[in-house]
């Protein structure tokens, strides 16, 4: 398995790049128009709006397209949202994940795009989380047709769920922000470089803390974990693949009932915005626990944390409970 390392400094220089091509840009002034005198950023779910937040911080009103506790996947766009999008200096999105995003996203007129896509490299992986269909090649990154729908077959979109790949598109995100807003440009800086040393500690939070596992696989109810599996040594097991609301086959369930005394696996997890019905009947079959291993899509009530930074430690501390210590 190949398990990556931080990013590099010529990587982030490579992300900044990307962030500036990522953003359309209508002039070198500042895009803000809102009357507070803010840049209003349009964000297409939680964690672009949270990259938005950290690193616009009160030079930018952000607002989003998926409510808390909105799968995602299953977003629908209103009139009066598209009339927000329209209307908005820059716009933060993934194209691929959310197919209605994306077509009201072309259809906006907006200037200001960024498409977190083009800022980090792309991957296809399967319900084991790791086979890379462009091993040992560029991944084209934001082309058409990456549908999130299409499940194994399309690139993986859960970038967000990797700190460094993360980080990545945090970098961009600043660069485009700099662009959009350069009489602010100094404190989009200062507040992107903030967040990538505290997505810089959670990465190394991850790789000392899933270091020595007993075992190295886990299963879950939704194949979101493949980068994070890449990037710290383990194997996901999906249930339903990527799309969270699929039904998994009677021989996948056979088949994940034997990976689990193969693999001493423990828990089955399942997520907060999703049935966990197919969790516990897997885990009823096989005398295994269930926990919450969270995709991080959207933040409600029922998280287990504030944001992006708590819900991940506290996604680190089920890994580390399910999957033991040698």
């Amino acid at each position: 398995m190949n398990v990556r390392r931080l990013i590099p400094a010529a990587a982030l220089a490579g992300a900044v790049a990307l962030g500036a091509t990522a953003l359309t840009a209508c002039s070198g002034a500042s895009a803000g128009t809102g009357r507070d005198g803010k840049l209003h950023v349009m964000s297409s779910f939680y964690p672009m709006q949270f990259l938005a937040e950290q690193i616009g911080k009160d030079h930018v009103k952000v607002d989003t397209l998926t409510k808390p506790g909105v799968e995602p996947h299953d977003l629908e766009i209103t009139p009066k949202q598209t009339g927000q999008l329209g209307e908005s200096d820059v716009v933060l999105y993934l194209k691929g994940l959310q197919p209605a995003v994306d077509k009201a996203v072309a259809q906006s007129g907006v200037k200001n795009v960024v498409d977190a896509a083009k800022l980090t490299r792309l991957e296809v992986h399967g319900s084991s989380g790791h086979d890379h269909a462009h091993e040992g090649e560029e991944s084209p990154a934001g082309e058409e047709g990456h549908d999130h729908s299409h499940g194994e077959a399309g690139e993986d979109p859960h970038i967000w769920l990797d700190p460094v790949k993360y980080a990545e598109v945090a970098k961009g995100v600043g660069a485009a922000l700099e662009k959009a807003d350069p009489d602010h440009a100094a404190d989009y800086r200062k507040n992107t470089d903030e967040l990538l040393g505290k997505l810089t500690a959670l990465d190394t939070e991850f790789k000392d803390g899933l270091k020595n596992t007993a075992t190295k696989t886990f299963i879950t109810t939704h194949s979101a974990f493949g980068y994070l599996a890449e990037r710290y040594g383990l194997d996901q097991e999906g249930i339903s693949g990527v799309d969270p609301e699929s039904e998994p086959s009677p021989a996948r369930m056979k088949e994940l009932q034997a990976v689990a005394k193969k693999d001493n696996v423990s828990t089955v997890f399942f997520e907060t915005l999703a049935s966990d019905k197919t969790a516990k009947t897997l885990a009823a079959d096989t005398g295994l626990k269930t926990d919450v291993l969270d995709p991080l899509e959207g933040i409600t009530d029922k998280s287990q944390g504030a944001d992006y930074l708590g819900v991940m430690r506290s996604n680190l501390k089920n890994l580390q409970k399910a999957l033991g210590s040698k």
